[in-house]
């Protein structure tokens, strides 16, 4: 018997060389290039994951990821067509740029403002470098707590907490479509060793 199948568009926001395009490599491709390379305009990527849907079952769900170049002008230019049927949203801030976490709160204003409340997971990235982080718990937890997303502590570069964080983007989306409760949002512990303490 064939498994049923979805296709799911996520769309990936925050600032330049924050690790969007890296971590999405690391997801659909599990690699990971050093070489910063500056996105322009759009990229998007596909990838196909088992998952259970909400009985239980096994389904395909294909995720079409489109990476956006990380300027808020070029997002208010392309929006409608950039968020246009997204289902879900990766906003990525980097560990050791404060600056960059305080921004997604304009990112996230945007893309729901295109689409509507979408599910929606904060990654804190590039976490090998924690003993360079500017980014406190509680901050990250707040940011969590106003969008109702979920957060992790993830490294491109490692690969640490990316597979994690994506397929709960996943079961996010697919509970939501099938109208069902998405799974627990209340933000997790995987900070708790790594980034600075109030």
């Amino acid at each position: 018997m064939q498994k049923p199948r979805i296709k799911v568009k996520i769309c990936t926001v925050g600032e330049e060389a924050v690790g969007k395009t890296s971590l999405v490599r690391r997801f659909v491709a599990d690699k990971f290039d050093g070489e910063y390379t500056r996105t322009i305009g759009t990229l998007i990527s596909k990838k196909t994951m088992e998952l259970e849907n909400p009985m239980g079952d096994p389904m395909e769900v294909d995720a079409v990821i489109w990476d956006i170049m990380g300027r808020l002008g070029f997002m208010d230019l392309l929006k409608d067509a950039y968020f246009y049927k997204a289902n879900g949203v990766l906003a990525v801030c980097d560990i050791t740029r404060k600056d960059t976490l305080d921004a997604l709160q304009a990112w996230l204003q945007g893309i729901y403002n295109a689409a509507g409340v979408l599910s929606t997971v904060i990654l804190a990235n590039k976490s090998d470098l924690h003993d360079q982080s500017q980014m406190r718990e509680a901050e990250l937890a707040e940011q969590s707590r106003v969008h109702g997303a979920r957060y992790f502590l993830t490294s491109a570069k490692t690969g640490e907490n990316v597979l994690p964080a994506f397929e709960f983007l996943l079961r996010s989306i697919v509970h939501r479509e099938r109208g069902k409760v998405s799974p627990d949002t209340s933000g997790g512990d995987e900070l708790t060793s790594s980034l600075t303490k109030p």
